[in-house]
């Protein structure tokens, strides 16, 4: 895109004629296309070896020319990445506000939300072409499609009976070898006869939640929360108590003290601690260990679904709930959907103390994972292949976010607030109170574009006015302008909908 834009540099008898070194005159033709949109923020700028060969340049003119841009704050430099051209910091939004730990749902009320989400997807499914800032998962070319199809040839050359024989009831032996010594990372200790294979995160969840509730219990669930956890709560008949959940540190641990005194029925509690769904939120260490404490005291199981951990932008990723539990009170559920493969459905699920039950529960339920995606998992885990495509996953995502947090800011309107999570692909949006999400998500798409409606993360009826977004795409100026769009809609809906 830039060589037509950027020219070689022209002759050097006409070069000595300008009074400015060449490293400056490049650096003055990249500031410039950066000036003229032609190179936007968050765009990769040429390697070295390029910069060279386009310019027939050295390698010290190239990197001079650099760091000029560098100083001039135009481009940033992104370890193992390249250079990029620098976003500027977003206007400042209000942060989404704080919720009142002493506000808990009055009582715990049987889920009846499937039928809203059916309504839901049947709608955006009549707009195949709309754009998908509603989704969970990042673009398909994030992912290493062509190592992990790679791995696949070699796994069937070396085992061909795997698409044929019947694998292990646990899962491949291999696969949980490796899975629990990267389990070491979260601070988890466990071995591989301690670790359950799933198809996906959905079902870890489900085995957790069938091997310790009975229809009619109540369980405790972050508010917002995932709208497949009510799913799979209405699906075993479980009434849900929802718990104010903070954009900044998640579950509020007082208001969860507080429900565990006034609500004797609670069975289990549900929570994301990393990157919650839809919150972004990354829960502290010090109440990651202060609500195991809470639940082992009480003696209730606290089912830890953890699938967004290795996507949080860190030098090392934060722990799991599981690092701090010592008697198994903590079930924690995980995949490898968003971090390395969405079309594989491969999850894995330590139970604690009901580990044999979960194991049980599993046969009867599901029998064995087939075995295929999980050698392809295990070959590619057992290499640095892994840690290479996260930090590229994790730079991806995080242009993604800078990209669309600056839209954001610069074409919502004045009563939008939010909190920029600290990694992942999730947007927690409050709109202006008088907008309504239903209408908002009707007329988003009825423009091209797809959103999640604040309405299906809970089942008491809040975040009418709030929306996700995600950044699913990496077609960054197609994605800026649905932004915009989206922006300008909002716009439009708060100046002349009724004030509440």
């Amino acid at each position: 895109m830039t060589e037509s834009i950027l020219k070689r540099p022209q002759p050097s008898s006409e070069l000595s004629a300008n009074s400015q070194p060449l490293y400056r005159q490049l650096a003055d033709q990249y500031r410039r296309a950066i000036s003229n949109g032609v190179l936007r923020p968050g765009d990769r700028m040429p390697s070295m070896r390029t910069f060279m060969q386009r310019h027939g340049v050295s390698l010290a003119t190239a990197t001079e020319s650099y760091r000029v841009l560098e100083r001039a704050a135009l481009i940033d430099a992104r370890p193992r990445a390249g250079y990029f051209v620098r976003v500027a910091p977003a206007a400042a939004l209000p942060a989404a506000a704080e919720p009142d730990p002493a506000v808990v749902a009055g009582t715990a009320q049987f889920v009846g939300i499937h039928s809203a989400i059916s309504t839901l997807v049947s709608t955006y499914q009549r707009y195949p072409q709309a754009l998908n800032l509603g989704g969970a998962t990042a673009s398909p070319d994030l992912y290493p499609t062509d190592a992990l199809q790679k791995a696949a040839l070699r796994a069937l050359r070396a085992r061909p009976t795997l698409l044929t024989a019947a694998g292990p009831d646990q899962g491949d032996p291999a696969l949980r070898a490796i899975i629990a010594r990267r389990a070491l990372e979260a601070g988890i200790q466990i071995g591989a006869d301690d670790i359950i294979m799933t198809h996906g995160g959905i079902e870890a969840v489900n085995l957790a939640l069938r091997a310790v509730t009975q229809p009619g219990d109540t369980v405790a669930v972050e508010s917002p929360c995932f709208f497949g956890l009510l799913q799979a709560l209405e699906s075993l008949g479980l009434r849900a108590l929802e718990i104010p959940t903070s954009p900044s540190t998640g579950l509020a641990i007082e208001a969860l003290a507080f429900a565990l005194q006034t609500h004797p029925d609670i069975k289990a509690v549900v929570v994301v601690p990393n990157l919650q769904n839809p919150l972004g939120s990354v829960m502290p260490d010090a109440h990651k260990a202060s609500l195991v404490e809470l639940c082992a005291r009480a003696g209730i199981p606290l089912i830890e679904d953890d699938p967004y951990r290795e996507l949080v932008d860190a030098v090392a990723p934060p722990r799991s709930l599981k690092a701090w539990d010592t008697d198994g009170t903590v079930i924690h559920c995980t995949s490898f959907n968003k971090t390395l493969a969405p079309g594989m459905r491969v999850g894995w699920i330590n139970g604690g103390r009901w580990h044999p039950r979960i194991g049980m529960l599993k046969f009867a339920q599901s029998r064995h994972n087939e075995q295929l995606s999980q050698v392809v998992l295990a070959g590619f885990l057992e290499t640095s292949a892994y840690e290479r495509h996260l930090r590229r996953l994790r730079d991806g995502l995080r242009l993604q976010r800078e990209r669309m947090a600056a839209a954001v800011a610069a074409s919502f309107p004045d009563g939008t607030r939010f909190t920029p999570p600290r990694g992942g692909l999730f947007f927690w949006i409050e709109l202006p109170r008088e907008v309504s999400s239903a209408a908002f998500f009707e007329a988003a798409l009825d423009d091209g574009i797809r959103v999640m409606p604040g309405t299906v993360f809970s089942n008491a009826g809040r975040f009418d006015h709030f929306i996700r977004l995600s950044c699913p795409s990496t077609d960054l100026g197609r994605a800026d302008e649905a932004v915009r769009r989206l922006g300008r809609l909002a716009g439009r809906m708060a100046a002349h909908a009724p004030k509440r």
